[in-house]
């Protein structure tokens, strides 16, 4: 792979997804490439299409329903840079050396997103039939929120903990038997 700059690269537009249940506690998922590593669904935006949008696709194709309202919305973006070792790894031994995003990428940029589950727990679906790769996750579980920035990979910790800083009010409140009422 030739010398890249990744300082000089853009951030990929995404959106994060922070599903909270009746209880106040949040949906996170063990990654199918990465076991032991527990994230909060997540993904790109498309060209063209509206955040908030992207949520709802995202929440369908990653854990198999979109049955939520969005209640809250982080007040900033939140970024992170990708490690020199996912920047550099191998793909596939069957491709050349590429870069995650085939290099194009420093990180992410995410807008992220408080919502409240609708469901119940039978419609979380993890085997990937929304999903147009393959599934990204192979288990899930509802944790309280501030345990989340303790089972992400360090990379991504300090977008999980401004996260908890942002949503802890809503988890407090949902947990007290609160509710809330969609974003508008």
């Amino acid at each position: 792979m030739p010398d890249i700059d990744f300082q000089k690269l853009p951030y990929r537009k995404g959106v994060g997804i922070c599903l909270f249940n009746a209880k106040g506690l949040v949906l996170v998922a063990e990654r199918r490439d990465r076991r032991g590593a527990w994230q909060m669904p997540q993904g790109g935006v498309q060209k063209g299409e509206e955040p908030v949008k992207a949520v709802l696709r995202e929440m369908k194709e990653e854990i198999g329903t979109d049955n939520a309202r969005i209640i809250a919305k982080h007040p900033e973006i939140l970024h992170y840079e990708f490690p020199d070792w996912l920047q550099n790894r191998r793909i596939s031994k069957d491709e050349e050396n590429h870069a995650i995003f085939r290099g194009k990428y420093r990180g992410q940029e995410q807008e992220w997103y408080a919502l409240r589950f609708l469901g119940q727990d039978n419609e979380i679906d993890l085997s990937g039939k929304n999903e147009p790769e393959a599934p990204e996750f192979v288990s899930w579980k509802w944790i309280p929120l501030e345990e989340t920035p303790l089972l992400i990979v360090a990379f991504k910790r300090p977008v999980y903990d401004g996260v908890v800083k942002a949503f802890a009010p809503i988890s407090e409140a949902l947990a007290q038997g609160e509710d809330f009422p969609e974003l508008k």
